[in-house]
C-alpha cells in the first residue's frame, strides 16, 4: 500500500524530473532552451535531492501518515459496527418497553378501577380522623390558651410589683437592697392575686 501511494505522490514529480534532464541535454545539443534549462550538474543534484527527499518521506513521513489512517479507518468501522448493533438493541429495547407499557396500562386500568372502590371507604376514614385530630387540636389549643394567659398573667404581676417597688422607693427616695425588693415583689404578687380572686 506504501508503494502505491509513494507512486501516486511522486510519479508526477519523476516524470517532471525527466523532462527536464531531456531538456538540459537538448540545450547543451544546441537546441534552444525550454523553460526547464539547465546544465547536467544542476540535474544530477536535483534528482539526488529528490530522492533523498523521497526516502525521508518514506521512511518517517509516510509510516505515520499510513498508519493513522489506517487506525482511522479501523475506527470509523468499529464506530459503524458500534452504531448498528446500537440500534438493533434499541429496536429490541422499543419492542421490549412497547410490551411493558401495554402491559402496566392494563394494570393501571384494574388499579384504578380498585381504586374508586376503595375510594369512599378512604374517604369516609380519612373525614373520620380529620374531625378527630381536630377536636384533638382545639383541645390542645384550649390547654395552650389557659397555660399562656396564666403565664402573662403571673408576669404581669411581677412587672406591677416591680414598677410599684421603683415607683414607692423613689417616693420615699430610698433604695432597697436585693432581698428586701423581693420580698416586697414576692407580697405584691400574693396581694394582687388576692385582689383578683377576690374580684
Amino acid at each position: 500500500m506504501i508503494g502505491r501511494t509513494t507512486r501516486r505522490v511522486f510519479g508526477p514529480g519523476l516524470i517532471l524530473l525527466l523532462a527536464r534532464t531531456g531538456e538540459a541535454i537538448a540545450a547543451e545539443g544546441g537546441e534552444s532552451p525550454g523553460i526547464f534549462a539547465g546544465d547536467i550538474g544542476n540535474i544530477i543534484w536535483t534528482l539526488a535531492t529528490f530522492l533523498v527527499v523521497v526516502a525521508v518521506l518514506g521512511r518517517f513521513a509516510w509510516g505515520p501518515i499510513l498508519s493513522a489512517l489506517q487506525k482511522r479507518e479501523e475506527f470509523i468501522r468499529q464506530s459503524l459496527e458500534q452504531a448498528r448493533d446500537d440500534r438493533l438493541r434499541a429496536e429490541a429495547q422499543l419492542k421490549e418497553y412497547s410490551e411493558q407499557l401495554h402491559r402496566a396500562r392494563d394494570e393501571a386500568s384494574a388499579i384504578v378501577d380498585e381504586g374508586r372502590r376503595d375510594g369512599e371507604v378512604v374517604k369516609h376514614k380519612i373525614h373520620d380522623d380529620a374531625r378527630a385530630e381536630a377536636d384533638a387540636m382545639l383541645e390542645r389549643a384550649k390547654r395552650e390558651i389557659a397555660t399562656a394567659r396564666d403565664t402573662a398573667v403571673k408576669e404581669l404581676y411581677e412587672l406591677t410589683a416591680k414598677l410599684s417597688t421603683e415607683v414607692a422607693a423613689r417616693v420615699i427616695r430610698k433604695e432597697l437592697d436585693a432581698p428586701g425588693h423581693e420580698r416586697l415583689i414576692e407580697e405584691s404578687i400574693e396581694e394582687l392575686a388576692k385582689l383578683r380572686n377576690s374580684g
